[in-house]
């Protein structure tokens, strides 16, 4: 099991609890970390166009450090990616809590599980998981309720 650190300024927001969670499904020989930023739905807007050249507003954008493609994190493969305390940085996730709030209110959950599952979504995306193609959505999917499960976290009716 990995140790996974996220930081995350976000009043409310259990970063600890989502960086233990999602440790039990990484399999990594070095300590990890993460950055969780929250945003409006102007500054996901920007960000977007600036850096995907796509002027919309999104739920989540997540920039990884490196291309880990879903498999095992070797520390050894990347000796200049580390944080400040020594951590490999996997990468950064910026969140929109208005359009995270929009889709609690039409899938019928809480927003606080909207909130997590879009960190949990932009976790696995840092980590190398993809949805292009049905089979890796099948894949990324079954590891985001991996994490939901483990933190306590379900579906609205479950």
């Amino acid at each position: 099991m990995a140790e996974l650190y996220v930081e995350c300024e976000e009043e409310g927001f259990d970063a600890a609890l989502l960086g233990a969670c999602a440790a039990q499904y990484i399999e990594s020989d070095t300590p990890l970390s993460a950055e969780i930023v929250f945003t409006d739905e102007e500054g996901i807007r920007s960000l977007n166009a600036r850096t995907r050249g796509k002027d919309a507003v999104t739920d989540v954008l997540s920039y990884p450090n490196f291309d880990l493609g879903g498999g095992a994190v070797c520390g050894a493969d990347y000796p200049y990616d580390r944080d400040e305390a020594g951590r490999l940085f996997l990468g950064s996730i910026v969140i929109c809590r208005g359009r995270a709030a929009e889709q609690a209110e039409e899938y019928g959950h809480t927003l606080c599980r909207e909130l997590y599952y879009l960190a949990v979504h932009g976790l696995c995306h840092l980590l190398g998981y993809d949805h292009e193609t049905e089979e890796e959505k099948r894949v990324m999917r079954a590891r985001e309720e991996q994490i939901l499960g483990a933190m306590g976290i379900a579906r609205a009716g479950e």
